[in-house]
C-alpha cells in the first residue's frame, strides 16, 4: 500500500467559550518541512505540536494552521489604541480621508489587537491535541485514497513496460540475425580474402557485445521487485524511486546495445511509461 503526500484534514472542537480549529494540508517534498500558524500566545506548545505532526505524517511540505474564535461574551482582545492612533496619523500624512476610512485602513496593520497573555489551561489544550489528532485522521485516509489512485497508475505502467519486454523478447533474434547480416554483407562488399575462422571469431566477439541477455533478465527482476514493493504494508516512495533507477539502467543499456531500429522504438516507448512513473513517484511518501 503506497500513501501521496498530498492531503487535506480539517477538524473542529468546540468548547463553552472558544472554537478550536485545526487545518492540515501537505504536498510533496523530499523530507518533512513544516510552516505553523497559530496564535502568538500558543506558541508555547508548537513544538509539541510540530513533533505530533512530524511523527504521524513522516514527509512533506505541510501547512498547519491553528484558529482559536471566541464564542462566548468574554474576550481578552484589545484595541491597541496607540498603535492606531499612529498608525492612522502616518496614513494622513500620506494622503487626504476620512477618520474611519482611516481607522478601517489602520486596523488591518500588525498588532492593532493586544491580547492579555493567559497560561493555555490542560483542558483547552486537550482540545487542541483533540482538533490535530482528528485533522491528522483526516489528512492519512485523504493521503490514503490519493495513494490508491497512484498504485493503479502504477501498475498499469508496470504491465505495460512488462507487455514492451516481451516484445523485445520477441524479436531479439531477429535482431541477432539482422545485425549478423549486416556484418557479412560489410565483409563481402570489401572484396578481400578472410580467413573464415578467424572472421566467425570476430563475429561472435562482436555479437556478445550487442547481447541484452543480462538487460533483460535483470529488467523483469526489477519490474516484479517494484510490484511487490507497491504492495507491501508500509509506504516505501524512496525504495519504489530507487528500483525505478534501476529499471531506467537497464532500459538505457538495452537501447545502447540495441542496433536495430524496431527495439529502439520499443526502448523509446518503455523510457515514456517509466518517466511518466517517475513524474508520479515525487508525490509518494
Amino acid at each position: 500500500m503506497i500513501k501521496s503526500m498530498t492531503g487535506f484534514g480539517k477538524y473542529v472542537v468546540q468548547l463553552p467559550a472558544k472554537k478550536v480549529t485545526v487545518e492540515i494540508k501537505s504536498l510533496n517534498s523530499k523530507s518533512i518541512d513544516l510552516n505553523a500558524r497559530m496564535p502568538q500566545g500558543y506558541r508555547e506548545k508548537e513544538l509539541e505540536l510540530r513533533k505530533l505532526i512530524a511523527n504521524s505524517l513522516l514527509r512533506g511540505k505541510v501547512d498547519f494552521s491553528l484558529y482559536i474564535e471566541y464564542t462566548g461574551d468574554e474576550t481578552s482582545a484589545q484595541v491597541n489604541e496607540s498603535v492606531v492612533k499612529q498608525y492612522m496619523k502616518q496614513l494622513k500624512s500620506i494622503a487626504d480621508g476620512d477618520d474611519i476610512k482611516l481607522l478601517e485602513m489602520a486596523l488591518r496593520f500588525p498588532d492593532t489587537m493586544k491580547t492579555d497573555k493567559e497560561d493555555i489551561d490542560e483542558t483547552e489544550y486537550e482540545a487542541i491535541k483533540e482538533a490535530l489528532n482528528g485533522a491528522l485522521v483526516e489528512i492519512n485516509q485523504f493521503r490514503e485514497e490519493e495513494g490508491s489512485v497512484l498504485e493503479q497508475d502504477f501498475i498499469e505502467r508496470i504491465t505495460s513496460l512488462l507487455a514492451l519486454l516481451d516484445m523485445v523478447k520477441n524479436i531479439d533474434p531477429e535482431r541477432q540475425d539482422t545485425i549478423r547480416e549486416r556484418l557479412e554483407k560489410a565483409v563481402q562488399d570489401l572484396k578481400v580474402e578472410v580467413d573464415e575462422n578467424r572472421f566467425e571469431q570476430e563475429l561472435i566477439y562482436y555479437l556478445e557485445k550487442y547481447d541484452i541477455t543480462e538487460e533483460k533478465v535483470r529488467l523483469a527482476n526489477h519490474l516484479d521487485y517494484f510490484s511487490k514493493t507497491l504492495k507491501s504494508e508500509d509506504s516505501n516512495g524512496k525504495k519504489l524511486g530507487f528500483i525505478s533507477q534501476e529499471i531506467g539502467r537497464e532500459i538505457n543499456t538495452i537501447g545502447s546495445k540495441a542496433n536495430y531500429a524496431p527495439m529502439q522504438q520499443l526502448v523509446v516507448q518503455m523510457k515514456d511509461e517509466l518517466e511518466k512513473i517517475k513524474e508520479q513517484m515525487l508525490n509518494v511518501l
